[in-house]
């Protein structure tokens, strides 16, 4: 394995690690450097410096200064801003026989999202790229922009595989790499904006975007210029089998550099959910620590306050698709989620981040056949179930979350002791160690608290285009009834319309009361229709129908028209129809 970069300044900075060095000559350099660290504080950042442009060198490639990060050119004190970003993009695809740089649209703020393709050959739109019949692979960074880490790999990735010895990673897929994706929030830098980073780097952007939503919570809504730029120009077109989101933790003290998540599929299709978390995941996992030394595990967090010690349980985050990896799973696709762990160093998050998406793309690159094939399968029993079984079968629009059935044999995990405060009540503190606990729960199930009959499609009134133009944006078929129709279906009779106490994203999200009943209708040309029958058939169901826990009502999508039939006072039906047959 020789010189390692990552695992020489955890060394410089005392941090312990598994890794062995195997090259002799390398390891007394590495040595002298350790040695005379740990002696002279004040030389640590110095010796960064040199230690990357050593490691370049032993390693047989040396990158010219455009090609390096702002992070490898500051000893790590400082993340990229826009204009640095986009002059390492530009040098690495200059002169490239493989790259074509996108952009996915326009920030408020009138920047370009960059998106580089890279193909072998070289494609320069979607439908070049699905004549290929490669499976395409996006990956995004910079969606908080104060969780820098997976912009800052993504450029580390870019050039190797451009100028680098990895170009063959594009033999067999074509790749998306979206490194800045919110890129107004990421020059909006201030120290001690995430605690949990402990200032590395010093200074960071902000969370949301420039119009003030969380970029990760808009993906039903899709309100923000970036959502819609993402589904527009990327998502619909290009359609990825594979989306990989680069985060930060908020600080949780789990044992892993780095924690992942699949798409939770919830109302979709279970087999892109289970090829993601029983092969790629395991594959990935082990491949890093055995390639890197670096450790990966299930995301989650624990409550030592609710559990004591040892904790019995860790839990993930919700299952809405508001979260762009979990849509995926609505959409037939496969997603990951990568957390790189707050509280170590810039350049290990970096290391650990470019670990991780390094192994999957290699994973893609042998199997993404495999992928698409899985995913394919999927698409089509979406569309057998309305076809076969529209009317007479349920699905989840409400759920919760629940522990697997299988614990995590071995999780990693910070120590803890009990004491007390200076009031005398019992209190969990942290010890410096990294211990596994045994048979863990992990609670990254989810069952359906309420359910809803499938139906084999909607009927949208005419006056609701703003419905059906969401729906487009999205991806949905929509089409227009060319003739005045009957539907048998039911009838959503709402006896109630609570909004919440506080805002979230701007919105006083939305429950409906009521029941469904069975009803004939008649519907005029010119209103609209959505057979199911259709490839994104999940993600329609849970936006379309009334109870669901994150759908068009649940975001105010619906407010105004209730409150003009005056719900306060009386039921309401639903304006949508659901249709069993369409005549």
């Amino acid at each position: 394995m020789g010189f390692n970069l990552y695992e020489i300044t955890r060394f410089v900075f005392q941090v312990p690690t598994t890794y062995v060095i195997e090259s002799l000559d390398t390891a007394c350099v590495g040595r002298f450097l350790v040695f005379w660290a740990t002696k002279f504080q004040l030389m640590k950042q110095i010796l960064i410096v040199l230690l990357v442009s050593l490691t370049l060198s032993l390693q047989g490639q040396e990158w010219p200064r455009e090609l390096l990060t702002h992070p490898e050119l500051t000893a790590y004190r400082e993340t990229s801003s826009y204009e640095q970003v986009m002059g390492v993009v530009k040098a690495a695809i200059k002169d490239s026989p493989y790259a074509h740089l996108i952009s996915m649209g326009q920030s408020k703020e009138g920047k370009d999202i960059p998106v580089v393709v890279m193909a072998n050959p070289k494609v320069t739109s979607a439908e070049e790229a699905k004549a290929t019949g490669k499976p395409i692979i996006y990956v995004q960074g910079n969606i908080h922009s104060g969780e820098v880490e997976g912009k800052e790999a993504l450029q580390v990735l870019l050039r190797e595989i451009l100028k680098g010895e990895r170009s063959y990673l594009l033999d067999n897929q074509i790749l998306l790499f979206a490194p800045i994706y919110n890129t107004d929030s990421n020059d909006k830098m201030e120290q001690g904006r995430r605690p949990s980073q402990e200032d590395s780097p010093v200074k960071v952007g902000i969370r949301a975007n420039s119009q003030g939503w969380d970029l990760n919570r808009d993906g039903m809504k899709a309100e923000a210029l970036e959502t819609q730029g993402l589904f527009q120009n990327i998502i619909v077109p290009w359609d990825p089998a594979l989306f990989v989101d680069l985060h930060t933790t908020n600080g949780v003290w789990h044992g892993y550099s780095l924690t992942w998540a699949p798409s939770y599929h919830t109302a979709g299709e279970k087999a892109p959910f289970d090829y993601t978390w029983n092969k790629i995941l395991p594959d990935v996992t082990d491949r890093v620590l055995k390639d890197y030394g670096i450790y990966l595990g299930p995301y989650g967090y624990f409550y030592t306050r609710s559990e004591g010690w040892p904790i019995k349980s860790i839990y993930t985050y919700n299952h809405h698709p508001r979260y762009l990896v979990n849509q995926f799973g609505l959409r037939n696709r496969m997603a990951i989620l990568s957390e790189a762990f707050a509280h170590e160093r810039l350049y290990q998050r970096m290391a650990s981040t470019y670990a991780f998406v390094r192994e999957i793309l290699e994973y893609t690159h042998k199997h993404g056949r495999e992928i698409l094939e899985v995913n394919k399968t999927a698409e089509e029993a979406a569309i057998r179930l309305v076809k076969e079984q529209a009317g007479k079968v349920k699905k989840g629009v409400r759920f919760e979350m629940v522990a697997m059935e299988e614990p995590i044999d071995e999780y990693r995990i910070y120590n803890h002791a009990k004491t007390t405060n200076a009031q005398g009540q019992e209190q969990y503190i942290r010890l410096p160690e990294i211990i596994t606990l045994k048979n863990v729960e992990n609670h990254s199930a989810f069952n359906a608290t309420v359910t809803a009959t499938l139906p084999r499609g909607y009927v949208i009134p005419k006056e609701m285009g703003h419905i059906a133009a969401h729906l487009q944006m999205l991806g949905a078929k929509v089409d227009t009834l060319t003739r005045n129709s009957r539907a048998t279906g039911e009838v959503f009779t709402a006896t109630g319309l609570e909004l919440a106490n506080r805002p979230f994203e701007g919105h006083n999200m939305a429950t409906l009361e009521g029941s469904f009943s069975s009803q004939t209708r008649r519907f005029s040309k010119g209103d609209f229709y959505i057979d199911l029958a259709q490839p994104l058939a999940n993600l329609i169901f849970y936006l379309m129908e009334p109870q669901s826990d994150d759908g068009l009502v649940t975001w105010n999508f619906f407010d105004a028209y209730f409150e003009k039939q005056n719900i306060a006072e009386k039921p309401v039906e639903y304006p949508i129809f659901k249709y069993f047959e369409l005549k």
